[in-house]
């Protein structure tokens, strides 16, 4: 359980820890993995792939319970909706606190599947302070053409009335935070998915403006099955990012 002061609340969370795992002998990089809409905390974990990642590569990874659908949001029209402030602050200072862990951002990665592929970007993106290196799998990468879809319209407003709301709080319009910056980015989409257009405008946005990336599609759809597999791929090139650093 991980203290939310700005939601007053207690949130479930998983944390995984290598095999062999010493806070007197080692220094740990974390891997923050982000459920979607309708998941929690436990979503990750019932996944195979995951279970062994954290032996293979050494990493600490940690499973926040992100809300039925919170979409990662400091909500702007709900003040009970603050899973920005937790997962960038009030999570990362627990996990620092409690466990052996590389404090910075050469040691910190976010990722995650849909909504959370939506947050691991929009996260990433504005606090490259806290994280070297950001994720999405089938991500809500453009969440614009989506307004009456997943709840979004209770975490922003209806887009009719708080269309800036939309137009600030979308991926794909964050692009310019990258300008100057060296955040390690990977995202991917399988090519039955209903997100796999706004995942290729965003990868067609960063390549007109020169912003590396690794962009993948792969055959499937927006389900566990490609989640199990996409998450592998995912975690070598975090991991290659944290030896590298």
């Amino acid at each position: 359980m991980v203290h939310s002061p700005s939601m007053n609340k207690d949130i479930k969370t998983v944390v995984i820890l290598p095999d062999g795992y010493s806070a007197i002998d080692y220094t740990y990089p974390v891997l923050y993995l982000l459920h979607g809409y309708s998941g929690n905390y436990a979503s990750w974990v019932n996944y195979s792939s995951t279970k062994s990642l954290a032996d293979d590569y050494k990493m600490i990874i940690v499973c926040p319970d992100g809300g039925f659908s919170s979409w990662y949001f400091d909500s702007p029209v709900d003040p009970t909706i603050k899973y920005e402030t937790f997962v960038s602050k009030e999570l990362i200072d627990r996990i620092d606190h409690d466990y052996s862990t590389v404090k910075n951002p050469a040691g910190r990665a976010i990722t995650g599947l849909s909504m959370g592929g939506h947050g691991g970007l929009y996260l990433a993106f504005r606090h490259q302070d806290v994280f070297g290196a950001a994720g999405s799998m089938s991500g809500g990468v453009d969440i614009r053409p989506f307004p009456k879809n997943w709840d979004i319209a209770k975490r922003l407003g209806p887009i009719d009335t708080n269309s800036e709301n939309w137009e600030k709080n979308t991926v794909i319009n964050m692009v310019d935070l990258l300008k100057d910056t060296k955040l390690a980015i990977i995202f991917d989409c399988g090519v039955n998915d209903f997100f796999l257009e706004v995942n290729r405008n965003l990868h067609k946005k960063l390549v007109d403006m020169k912003i590396q990336h690794d962009y993948i599609e792969r055959p499937g759809g927006h389900t566990g099955e490609y989640w199990n597999n996409s998450i592998n791929y995912q975690a070598l090139f975090f991991h290659r990012f944290f030896i590298k650093k």
